[in-house]
Parts: structure tokens; C-alpha cells; sequence
């Protein structure tokens, strides 16, 4: 940031960050956390949103590649990177459920995705501000 910026205003903007990148974490955290506790609905949501059939095991195969992805973001690791894959497997996410908004008052919760995804372009976007409790 450049120096005419108020010290208030980077920690605002830190903390801002932050708790942007926490609750995308916690979103993607419940996600992968479903792979393993019931991969049959995630080999669901894979065949009616992707057309992908997948056993349980591609399903824990996704879900360990997910969690190491999550952990490396929340932890702002590699942040072009992790950001980006975060933002780009948000967008596929929510573009695939596309259907959904078109009946969006019965589909209310699929709507949840697009603020998120903007959450998920921010932080893309101003990761070399995003310090506050991240790894060096």
C-alpha cells in the first residue's frame, strides 16, 4: 500500500481480508468436509451438476486434494495460486448450478454463491494486502 494510507486503514483493510478469507474457508471447509462424511451426496452433486460419475474413492481423492487446498489458502500460502484455484473452483461451482437461478425463488440458497464468488474475486484480487495471520 502506499504510504498516504493511514495505518488504521491497512489494519481495516487486513482484518477486512481476513475475514473474507475465513469465511470462504469455512464454506469450503463444510464442502470437503462432506466428500468424507457422506461421499455418496458429493458423487451426486458431481453427476447432476457435472455429469461426472465418481466412486466413493474419487470422491476422497477430491476431497484430500480439496482439503490440502483450503488449508494452503486459509493459511495464504502461494496466494496467487491457492487464491486463484479457490476463485476459479467457486466460479465452475456456481456457473454449473446455473439452472438453479433460473427458478431462483424455489433455489433461494443457490444465490449464496455469487456474493461468495465476489468474496472469492477480492481476495484474488488485493492478496498481497491480505497479511493478517498468514504464512510468510
Amino acid at each position: 500500500m502506499s504510504q498516504a494510507v493511514s495505518t488504521e486503514t491497512q489494519n481495516r483493510l487486513q482484518y477486512s481480508l481476513l475475514s473474507l478469507r475465513l469465511g470462504v474457508f469455512i464454506v469450503m471447509l463444510m464442502w470437503t468436509m462432506d466428500k468424507f462424511i457422506n461421499p455418496a451426496h458429493s458423487a451426486k452433486v458431481f453427476e447432476v451438476f457435472y455429469g461426472i460419475n465418481s466412486s466413493t474413492m474419487v470422491v476422497y481423492v477430491i476431497g484430500a486434494v480439496q482439503l490440502l487446498l483450503i488449508l494452503a489458502f486459509v493459511s495464504g500460502i502461494q496466494k496467487r495460486i491457492t487464491y486463484g484455484l479457490i476463485f476459479l473452483l467457486h466460479g465452475a461451482s456456481t456457473l454449473a448450478a446455473f439452472g438453479k437461478y433460473l427458478d431462483g425463488f424455489n433455489n433461494l440458497l443457490f444465490f449464496a454463491a455469487w456474493p461468495m464468488w465476489a468474496a472469492c474475486l477480492a481476495l484474488y484480487l488485493l492478496r498481497d494486502e491480505d497479511v493478517k495471520f498468514t504464512v510468510k
